[in-house]
């Protein structure tokens, strides 16, 4: 199943995807209680003039670094080498939900930074939470899979991670996170297979595969939920594949191109990056 949420002139509903058609899942509350209620089966009707949003407003963003290729490249290009404690630990940090925005809306560009990066993530949904699970069950307490643009200011990245605080501002502005264009359930993705691409104005940048995640979301799951209780809703991000951010090539981002990140089995995440703020 491929749920969305979607606006079609009354505001968001939660949905379907039929092909390319939005079917109304008959449920009055957003995705989060949707998923909460355990996705129950409602009157399921054909929307007409349906605009994609975010699939969610997540309760939570916890995002991680799972891909040891997309770190050797861009430690490289800072000098720098993956620390031994990277491979034992799924190190995480925390993102801020509110700015989260969806398909085809216009990335923000903040007026303080002078570099924005785009990067490709698979982002796993909680569905069925709960407190201590340990690895071998937490693929049962996923819902679905997004795909998670979590975009950088690397120039203001650049001044925070000495500090040793993790990112902080330079994750942080209205639009700085973008999920979608769709929630598929686990059935719907292979994680052994599926293809992960960038590509900039139709010109492929970066090519990788979940298959690659040294980290996997249950030993995530499973060290995340140690004392703590998980919620329906949750979004926890894997982390940008290789190749999948222009930090690793040394390209930038201008303002008008426009970035579709691609997961097979999901679709396309697709926007256009605005223009610097006066």
């Amino acid at each position: 199943m491929r749920y969305v949420t979607y606006d079609a002139g009354a505001g968001p509903r939660v949905g379907t995807l039929d092909g390319d058609a939005v079917l109304d899942a008959g449920f009055d509350g957003d995705m989060v209680a949707f998923i909460a209620a355990g996705a129950p089966a409602g009157d399921a009707r054909p929307v007409a003039g349906a605009r994609l949003l975010a699939p969610l407003r997540p309760r939570s963003l916890r995002d991680f670094l799972a891909f040891e290729g997309h770190l050797e490249n861009a430690y490289a290009r800072l000098g720098r080498e993956i620390p031994p404690e990277w491979y034992e630990v799924p190190a995480y940090y925390k993102g801020m939900p509110d700015t989260v925005i969806g398909p085809e809306d216009e990335v923000p560009w903040p007026a303080w930074s002078d570099f924005l990066d785009h990067e490709l993530e698979l982002a796993a949904v909680i569905g069925r939470g709960g407190r201590d699970i340990p690895a071998a069950e937490a693929d049962a307490a996923i819902f679905g899979y997004t795909i998670w643009n979590d975009m950088s200011a690397r120039d203001v990245q650049a001044r925070e991670l000495p500090v040793g605080m993790g990112p902080g501002k330079a994750k942080d502005w209205d639009g700085s996170n973008v999920l979608g264009p769709c929630i598929v359930t686990p059935d719907e993705i292979d994680l052994a297979s599926a293809r992960m691409q960038v590509r900039v104005n139709g010109e492929r940048w970066g090519e990788d595969t979940p298959a690659s995640m040294h980290h996997t979301f249950a030993a995530m799951i499973e060290y995340v939920s140690r004392s703590q209780t998980l919620f329906a809703g949750e979004v926890l991000g894997s982390g940008t594949a290789a190749g999948g951010s222009g930090l690793e090539l040394d390209r930038r981002l201008r303002p008008g191109d426009v970035v579709e990140l691609e997961i097979d089995g999901i679709g396309v995440l697709r926007n256009r990056i605005g223009r610097k703020e006066a």
